[in-house]
């Protein structure tokens, strides 16, 4: 039985067709779109929230969609156990919405980056990686002004402890350093889970590395861990 994604989208976004054709096409489960006026998901398995630049970025990137409608659902459906899975600006929305703690901020660059990084699989035990091995380095692609994550030192505390961290920026060979740290995000963190490990925010894109001709399909594993998930395959 196909797993039914349920990408939300928002007046701005743009990698919702992308999330579409990696889970549908690619991975070839079920898939469709909910816009953001919508009050309910439906029966979906999964919630992507897309990367892309909602209501402009206008405030603070995520801090208008936070308020959409849709949101609630999401937020009922996160809270039952659901899994949300936020990529890019869908990681920023679900700061804002208070699904994950933290904030993130411009980029210490002060530039908008696009290119390919490496990052590192920090937890296993997750609906979003149980199909990857720990310590496996990605190499997905990047595309923000604002992903510098941050945290005060006592949550970044907690969320090393919880086991929270899930990705971090590295080096081709999984060493971390300063320099494979694109945006200066605090500790290299590259995406996080929260408490009950079912919602993930995560700054790099793997709907846009799931193919061979795109360069790399290390992103198809974590489609692949979804699935592997809502299937009730053990981790």
């Amino acid at each position: 039985m196909a797993v039914r994604f349920g990408i939300l989208v928002f007046p701005g976004s743009n990698c919702d067709h992308d999330a579409y054709h990696a889970a549908k096409h690619v991975a070839g489960q079920e898939a469709r779109f909910i816009w953001h006026k919508e009050t309910k998901l439906g029966d979906v398995d999964v919630v992507i929230v897309p990367g892309g630049f909602s209501y402009g970025d206008y405030l603070r990137p995520g801090a208008i969609a936070r308020f959409s409608p849709i949101m609630q659902d999401v937020i009922r459906f996160a809270r039952e156990g659901g899994p949300v899975i936020g990529i890019c600006n869908g990681f920023q929305v679900l700061c804002e919405s208070g699904l994950l703690p933290g904030v993130l901020l411009r980029n210490a660059s002060l530039r908008f980056i696009c290119k390919y990084v490496h990052v590192r699989v920090e937890q296993t035990d997750t609906p979003f990686t149980n199909a990857l091995q720990p310590g496996q380095v990605l190499r997905i692609p990047i595309a923000h002004g604002e992903g510098n994550y941050y945290a005060p030192p006592e949550v970044l505390n907690r969320l090393e402890a919880n086991g929270q961290v899930v990705f971090r920026y590295c080096e081709p060979d999984g060493r971390l350093t300063e320099a494979a740290n694109p945006n200066g995000s605090a500790r290299n963190i590259a995406g996080i889970v929260n408490e009950q490990r079912n919602v993930l925010g995560m700054m790099p894109h793997p709907e846009r590395c799931v193919e061979a001709l795109l360069g790399s399909e290390d992103g198809l594993g974590i489609f692949q861990s979804l699935i592997r998930h809502v299937a009730g395959v053990s981790v």
